[in-house]
């Protein structure tokens, strides 16, 4: 049996290494991977670096480093852990790979630039250990998510179960924007409220609940009516918008002060048993008034109180809107950009359609007048609560 010895020679004979000064100099040429184990990272590392450690490489450095020709320079400690990496590395068919000499501790040593970078606390660890192990994710996934902002419209039955996935999320701030009180009849599908709260205004029951899943969590509220006056200080700031209103004139407001703001709305809608979620990506995909540009006769479009809903129905919509806004946030897979995704309950059945900007479209479109922050209450329904 080889000895270790002969296991790290016969390594560093099919792999190249590189001093640190030679790293160093030329430092943008590289993506830099840290080998080491999270408590060794945490206590410096070379700037710029991914961390991957060592045990973690084989199943993960592929959801993290997708081009295999890219120019990766591996380091560790001291130099035999990276050449290991480093011969992983080019079974796995990447092309050029370099183990650097002697590691972190010889860089230090030759004073070359480290930082202590930013890391999650073992308590956060430990939380967020699913989202962890995703190569998708990771660590690195997980901090945008700490940083991200996100504004939730409506504390109801949309805005309820996208607010309690966000917060476990590790989402570290959500707003949330609903000027009403808890009713009993809110209960059978508001699951962020309960029969304790009822007469407690919204937001301070959303809150309530939300600190109480993630102590991470900063939680924003506006107990206000969201309204031309004051709808762009009150989105300011935010990285994304969850849409869970239920009137014309306030959807046409949001993407309206949206495309001011170029901040990307997630659009839900619920009817009886049926729902669909969009994206508006400002200027890249439609807005909502190039899906809907004029609003329909009052008696066409009744709320959910007037026509009912199914208590299950926002839940699961409301969740897929809370996965396209962790999606935007992480820059993953394919978000519903374009794309109108409907649900239908009762034969339980998805259907996507294509949605198009409207190169005429006056709000988004190519010769589309400054957008103008107004009230569109004379549009259809009357003014109601945000919230489904």
């Amino acid at each position: 049996m080889a000895t270790p010895r002969e296991l790290l020679n016969a390594a560093k004979a099919q792999i190249r290494e590189i001093e640190p000064h030679d790293v160093a100099a030329n430092l943008s040429h590289y993506r830099i991977l840290d080998v080491r184990e999270p408590d060794e990272h945490e206590q410096g590392a070379l700037p710029g670096a991914l961390h991957i450690p060592r045990g973690q490489l084989e199943f993960a450095v592929e959801g993290r480093l997708f081009e295999k020709d890219l120019p990766i320079a591996v380091y560790c400690a001291g130099g035999v852990r990276s050449a290991f990496a480093a011969r992983t590395l080019q079974e796995l068919g990447y092309t050029d790979v370099v183990s650097v000499i002697g590691g972190f501790n010889k860089w230090k040593d030759e004073g070359l630039p480290w930082t202590t970078p930013r890391t999650l606390t073992a308590d956060q660890r430990n939380r967020y250990q699913r989202h962890l192990l995703l190569p998708e994710v990771g660590e690195e996934g997980q901090m945008k998510l700490l940083d991200a902002k996100v504004l939730l419209l409506g504390a109801g039955g949309l805005g309820s179960p996208a607010a309690l996935y966000l917060a476990a999320a590790g989402v570290g701030t959500l707003g949330i924007i609903d000027m009403d009180v808890v009713d009993a009849s809110n209960l059978q599908r508001q699951v962020l409220h309960n029969m304790d709260r009822i007469g407690m205004r919204k937001v301070d029951s959303a809150k309530q609940t939300l600190t109480a899943i993630n102590p991470d969590l900063t939680v924003r509220t506006y107990d206000v009516r969201l309204g031309a006056d004051n709808i762009l200080d009150v989105i300011d700031g935010y990285d994304v918008i969850v849409d869970g209103t239920d009137n014309f004139p306030t959807r046409y407001l949001v993407n309206d002060a949206a495309l001011v703001k170029n901040i990307p709305v997630v659009h839900g809608s619920i009817f009886r048993f049926e729902g669909q979620v969009t994206i508006f990506s400002p200027y890249v995909g439609p807005c909502y008034r190039c899906m809907i540009p004029e609003p329909p006769p009052a008696e066409l479009a009744p709320s959910c109180a007037e026509a009912g809903v199914l208590g299950v129905l926002p839940g699961i919509v409301g969740s897929i809107q809370a996965l396209e806004a962790i999606k935007l946030i992480l820059s993953l897979g394919d978000p519903l950009i374009g794309r109108l995704l409907t649900y239908d309950s009762m034969d339980q059945s998805f259907r996507t359609f294509r949605v198009r900007r409207d190169p005429s479209c006056p709000a988004c479109g190519e010769h589309a007048a400054p957008i103008v922050i107004a009230e569109y209450d004379d549009l259809c329904m009357p003014h109601v609560a945000v919230g489904a």
